[in-house]
């Protein structure tokens, strides 16, 4: 493809790397896919979430998304952070992580208001006192705040809290939203086509929304970050926030400390680690009622990294990724510190950026600009091209070289 250089030309088969599943992570989550694979896969199978018919209402016109996710592994990263310093507002961050990762993927289907939101806690009541629960309450009240001020309105109904230190060693963020969405305003990639262009909005940098600068690193990939890049002295200080059947020669294998300042703007590892993940709300809010009928897709890089693409193309259709954005500093910190393969951190991180738009050559340009009045970074990254028996994504990058994902 594009007059590749035979030399250059590295094949990859799609299989996890030992650094991420020997942790017990799967960044293709192929037993999850396998085990939902005979569940209904709603009205539209290319689209980013699944979409049902409403029946809460039961207008043939209108449809129901609902979602579910949660902060990860990131909430262990807090609890550290927060016991080491006593920064209570570390939980707000992971709030918004719990709730972005619902929203964004919701977006991506063409639902940007008219939401409704419950939060999960989980937590070992031993190590989470109240004054955590409290924290992530105002966090999700404050997000839902900020963000209806940009006209994505969003109901905050409560949910369940549990103790089951049995179950959790520390705690567990997780959230469900739901929302009624009319038929012609979906997005659901099935407009998909040759030729199309691949936009990427930057995970990194600070937008209009933001008060401090976001490191991109969103709430994927915080297993393998986590044990690549924090000292060993850690699975000696808090064990509870450690899983106690891994090989400990696995567990916190890296040089630093989250105090550790990393950046000439004296950022600490901390800092860069629990950033709080982006949400594209407001721009993408302004984008699908200006610019709907030129959006053919929309992706969330969150599980699989620069490959979830390859799960949502119709049929015939590739992908190659030849211009993404330069490495931000926390995945350069990744990238340095950890022994993964190049093919293994495009699978993992979104590496820089974490929304796609599908567009054509007549809309990109229009939508750079919109993105640009959020201070939002974004320019093509990529193209949609004919499949053929070899790959349904290449990624060609100056330092990993051409990557194929079959």
């Amino acid at each position: 493809m594009c007059g590749l250089h035979v030399d250059l030309y590295v094949n990859f088969m799609f299989v996890e790397n030992s650094h991420y599943q020997s942790r017990g992570v799967s960044a293709s989550k192929e037993e999850v896919h396998s085990a939902i694979a005979t569940l209904d896969p709603g009205l539209y199978p290319h689209a980013f979430c699944r979409i049902f018919p409403d029946y809460l209402a039961g207008d043939p016109e209108w449809t129901c998304l609902s979602h579910a996710d949660g902060a990860g592994t990131k909430s262990l990263l807090a609890y550290v952070y927060w016991k080491e310093t006593g920064n209570l507002d570390v939980w707000k961050a992971i709030a918004q992580d719990a709730l972005v990762m619902n929203l964004d993927d919701l977006l991506c289907v063409g639902a940007y208001q008219h939401f409704v939101y419950t939060s999960t806690i989980g937590r070992n009541k031993r190590w989470i006192p109240g004054e955590v629960l409290k924290a992530l309450v105002e966090g999700t009240a404050a997000c839902i705040e900020q963000l209806r001020t940009y006209g994505v309105d969003i109901h905050y109904v409560g949910g369940e809290t549990a103790d089951i230190g049995d179950l959790v060693r520390t705690i567990v963020v997780d959230g469900n939203m739901t929302v009624r969405w009319p038929k012609n305003r979906l997005i659901t990639n099935e407009h998909i086509q040759e030729g199309d262009m691949i936009l990427g909005l930057a995970s990194f940098g600070q937008t209009i929304y933001e008060q401090h600068y976001n490191s991109g690193i969103g709430s994927n990939g915080l297993t393998l970050a986590r044990h690549e890049l924090l000292h060993k002295s850690y699975l000696q200080q808090y064990p509870e926030a450690c899983d106690p059947q891994m090989d400990p020669a696995l567990q916190y294998t890296g040089p630093y400390r989250l105090s550790d300042p990393v950046s000439p703007d004296g950022y600490t590892v901390g800092d860069l680690l629990l950033s709080p993940t982006r949400t594209y709300a407001p721009f993408l809010k302004s984008l699908l009622e200006e610019y709907r009928e030129g959006v053919h897709g929309l992706i969330h890089c969150t599980g699989g990294g620069q490959t979830k693409l390859m799960r949502f193309l119709p049929a015939g259709l590739a992908a190659v990724k030849n211009h993404l954005f330069p490495l931000p500093p926390v995945f350069q910190l990744i990238r340095e510190s950890s022994s993964a393969s190049w093919k293994e951190l495009f699978q993992v991180f979104n590496m820089g950026h974490r929304m796609e738009i599908i567009t054509d050559e007549k809309h990109a340009d229009d939508m750079i600009r919109l993105a640009e009045t959020f201070h939002i970074q974004a320019h093509v990254v990529g193209s949609i091209v004919k499949a053929n028996s070899e790959a349904v994504l290449q990624i060609i990058h100056p330092e990993a070289g051409v990557l194929v994902y079959p």
